[in-house]
């Protein structure tokens, strides 16, 4: 009996320790998830730095870059354009019906008003006809009107008549005056939309396009589902707007000489001058659009050839000499990809000037300090982040 008292306090106290193992397990349960926690976190912030690093090194394309030297000064500037028709103007039915017949085709030299097409348009005829009968009947009443106003001044002396009377009539009268100027003004509108059925030429020119055909249904003006009927050009005068860069912008003035060459006619060379500029820099492109008027009596040129102007400059100026492959030639136009101080990509329009193969001449667009990428990829865009490859000859410098 005396061991017996021992044994039960031992049995006593282990459920009492069992519960503090438990208490400790679960406290250490938390504690290693969230040390398991930190450190995951610690690792993926890891990642996170690596692939940041290799993205930011991915995503900066290597370019090697060139600067633009110094060309010989010369006095001749060759600048590219496009010929345009002195006039060139859509025409357009000005009342809606059928055609009933066309009498000009591509290529007809037609002159000032000659008729071009004739529409059948019923309603406007229908139209005209009420209104000259509704003009009748507003005649009618205005005389009707005129003999009673006359009757009743006569009576008012008599007595027979009222003052009221009178005035009613009178009154009368100056509306029916009303009515009939009414009625001759919408005569005469429905008479013009009738002269409208014959289609004539806006002045002297050439038929470029014939967009319609005999039983077309047109539509008054060039809106909706109206649509061209003819094209005319005037071509007896041709124009070609070119850029002049900035730096000869001050030599350009009216009258100014200029010798057009085309590559469909090659040994020929046509003589015009500059009749008038926009007097104003392109902020863009830092050019002066200048307008050439080139005489075309012949016909030889035609609107929307490609032409090379070149203008008589009075101070040689010196231009900029870049490789050939530097130059971007995308539908903005030709444009080289500029690095900028903080390493990113800058597409700056040029304009061209004499191609000696490997290299081009720069007339305008970019400067002598300008960092241009030698050879530029199709994907090079605006804010493009690049890294600029250094050579060996400018390392050793």
């Amino acid at each position: 009996m005396p061991n017996e008292t021992p044994v039960a306090q031992h049995n006593l106290s282990l459920p009492s320790f069992r519960r503090r193992s438990g208490t400790r397990l679960f406290l250490l349960v938390p504690v290693g998830l969230c040390l398991v926690g930190a450190i995951m976190l610690f690792m993926r912030a890891q990642e996170s730095r690596r692939l940041a690093v290799t993205t930011h090194a991915l995503e900066a394309e290597s370019v090697s870059v060139v600067h633009p030297k110094n060309g010989a000064p010369s006095n001749d500037l060759a600048l590219p354009g496009t010929l345009q028709a002195y006039s060139d103007s859509p025409i357009y039915a000005r009342t809606s019906g059928y055609v009933a017949h066309w009498y000009a085709d591509i290529g007809t030299h037609v002159h000032h008003g000659q008729l071009l097409a004739v529409i059948e348009s019923p309603e406007v005829d229908q139209e005209l006809n009420q209104a000259r009968a509704s003009l009748s009947q507003v005649q009618a009443n205005l005389t009707l009107a005129g003999v009673t106003a006359k009757r009743y001044q006569g009576l008012i002396g008599t007595n027979a008549v009222s003052q009221q009377d009178v005035d009613q009539n009178n009154q009368n009268l100056e509306a029916q005056k009303a009515n009939l100027q009414a009625a001759s003004a919408n005569v005469s509108r429905l008479e013009q939309l009738q002269g409208f059925e014959r289609v004539v030429a806006p002045f002297d020119g050439i038929i470029t396009q014939r967009l319609t055909d005999i039983g077309d249904l047109v539509n008054a003006g060039n809106g909706g589902t109206a649509f061209e009927l003819f094209r005319i050009s005037k071509i007896d005068t041709v124009r070609i707007f070119i850029p002049v860069p900035e730096t000869y912008s001050e030599q350009i003035t009216n009258g100014l000489k200029a010798t057009l060459e085309l590559t469909a006619l090659p040994g020929k060379q046509f003589d015009g001058s500059v009749v008038r500029s926009s007097h104003a820099i392109d902020a863009g492109s830092h050019t002066l659009l200048t307008e050439i008027d080139v005489p075309n009596p012949s016909g030889q040129l035609m609107p929307g050839a490609y032409a090379e102007v070149h203008l008589r400059a009075a101070t040689p100026i010196s231009s900029l000499i870049i490789p050939s492959g530097a130059v971007l030639y995308q539908a903005a136009g030709p444009q080289v990809a500029v690095v900028t101080d903080k390493s990113e990509i800058v597409l700056k329009k040029v304009t061209l000037g004499r191609d000696f193969g490997d290299t081009i001449e720069i007339s305008g667009g970019i400067s002598k300090d300008d960092a241009v990428v030698a050879s530029p990829p199709d994907y090079l865009i605006d804010g493009m982040r690049v890294e600029v490859q250094t050579s060996k000859s400018e390392a050793q410098h």
